[in-house]
């Protein structure tokens, strides 16, 4: 495919919303183990806008495309790749430090792909893998959620939290969510225990002590999530800004580990068992053309959305 080009968002400074260009760029050739995707969907995430406004200096060089979740069409095989064809309907998550999918086309490691879900439509499946890794890696393979766990999930009803709550559930947790009183009743529908209007409520005076709790705000929220632990229990941070001190929390007897989602076919293979088997719904806020990037990323940015938003070129 030399010389062919397409649509693709780059910027080419660190800033606000504004520094996301909708231009033409050469079409990226896959290299050994890797494939061109024809993108059909690519996820919104609010680590994007953060990587975009340069607050983790030396992450990404410029010129740049950001993102990182991708759905689309195998287009064209690089050298050794066997596990898929043109044609087939994949989804994945990027490596952070590439060249995203906010494009037309994107190449994308063999490796870190799985076949899309058949009951799914394949832009909604660009929604799906961080969310799903970051909620997957934290509660099934770091805290390793057991019947009769107490669970509590900071912004349960963002990106991630929403997928978490479904998954404490699954692995038996009692599942305790922080979110706005407006999404209480979606969150029990998704298996929320119980909850808490964070706007109302100072959830260390409302909850009983808990044996994990997936932090996805960061800031402040860290260090008062600490007030809540049983002994033993264990912190996990999965936000831009973690906020906590592991020293501290190692002076109370208690853990903390900061998560950040690994792509894997493989888990990602978990994670479509569970859509097509109707066990996980990873719910679609709303899509955008690849032309208003800027608009998506102002809308992740108010920290209000509800599930996740996708990109469509």
């Amino acid at each position: 495919m030399p010389g062919r080009r397409m649509h693709a968002i780059v910027q080419s400074a660190f800033g606000g919303p504004e520094v996301l260009a909708h231009t033409e760029t050469d079409v990226p050739e896959p290299g050994p183990g890797e494939v061109l995707l024809r993108v059909a969907g690519a996820g919104v995430n609010p680590g994007d806008a953060v990587i975009r406004a340069g607050r983790v200096p030396g992450l990404v060089e410029l010129p740049w495309t950001p993102g990182n979740d991708v759905s689309g069409v195998v287009e064209r095989l690089g050298e050794g790749v066997t596990r898929f064809a043109p044609g087939d309907k994949v989804y994945g998550m990027l490596p952070v430090g590439r060249r995203g999918p906010y494009a037309e086309f994107t190449v994308a490691p063999a490796g870190a792909l799985a076949p899309a879900p058949a009951n799914l439509d394949l832009v909604h499946a660009g929604a799906v893998p961080l969310v799903a890794f970051t909620a997957w890696q934290a509660l099934a393979e770091l805290a390793r959620v057991r019947p009769g766990d107490r669970v509590l999930i900071h912004a349960a009803a963002g990106g991630v939290g929403h997928v978490a709550v479904q998954l404490a559930k699954e692995l038996g947790g009692y599942v305790i969510g922080t979110a706005r009183a407006a999404n209480h009743g979606l969150l029990r529908e998704l298996g929320a225990d119980e909850l808490i209007d964070y706007t109302a409520a100072d959830f260390r005076t409302t909850v009983a002590p808990v044996d994990v709790v997936l932090d996805l705000v960061g800031g402040a929220y860290g260090p008062r999530s600490l007030d809540v632990l049983r002994p033993g229990g264990l912190l996990i941070g999965a936000s831009i800004d973690p906020g906590t001190d592991e020293r501290e929390a190692a002076a109370r007897g208690l853990r903390y580990v900061w998560v950040t989602a690994e792509p894997s076919g493989e888990t990602l293979e978990h994670i479509t068992e569970r859509i097509e088997t109707g066990r996980l719904r990873v719910l679609l806020q709303g899509t955008y053309p690849l032309s208003e990037a800027a608009a998506a990323h102002r809308a992740i940015e108010t920290g209000r959305t509800i599930g996740k938003i996708v990109l469509v070129p």
